[in-house]
């Protein structure tokens, strides 16, 4: 892994700022640079995934139905969109990260964002919905309700790794 400390921050302009990089192998996937920086001084963070070769435009679908399928690896660029349909749907961007999970991850990640997003509402309908995605998901985590994953990306830098995920092209 390489790593330079030091750097201006965008955001804050100290020179606190950490660039990493590192090259993995993932299995059925192929080689990737994951790349990160964060600043300690203003907490900014933000990180990618990259594939060391080219690729063709893909989408995933996986269809979640069993406690096992939250060990299903996940790699998701920061270029990748990511539907749940009825749930969520992130859109790619400046924002967007990239980054390597498991089911479970993602969906703790998603409870989070929803979580965020009901606690700032005013308004009560809002609110409950929010703690009705989050109980959804939390029935898929542990097997009892069943989900749709789609992963699309452009840049076929992303993929559900699992026999049960179907991929086809863009």
């Amino acid at each position: 892994m390489s790593e330079i400390k030091g750097q201006q921050c965008h955001f804050c302009n100290a020179k606190e700022l950490t660039l990493r990089e590192d090259e993995i192998d993932i299995p059925y996937f192929g080689k990737v640079f994951v790349l990160s920086m964060e600043c300690t001084a203003c907490g900014y963070r933000k990180a990618d995934v990259e594939p060391a070769e080219q690729k063709e435009p893909c989408r995933y679908t996986l269809e979640v139905d069993s406690e096992e399928d939250m060990s299903i690896k996940i790699v998701k660029s920061g270029e990748a969109r990511l539907k749940i349909p009825h749930v969520i749907t992130m859109e790619p961007g400046p924002a967007s990260e990239g980054y390597i999970t498991n089911i479970e991850g993602l969906l703790e990640r998603i409870k989070k964002m929803i979580q965020s997003a009901g606690d700032a509402e005013d308004d009560e309908s809002a609110k409950k919905k929010a703690r009705n995605l989050i109980k959804k998901l939390n029935k898929v985590i542990v097997g009892r309700e069943k989900l749709k994953i789609i992963l699309e990306d452009e840049s076929g830098h992303s993929a559900i790794i699992s026999d049960k995920a179907q991929k086809t092209k863009l």
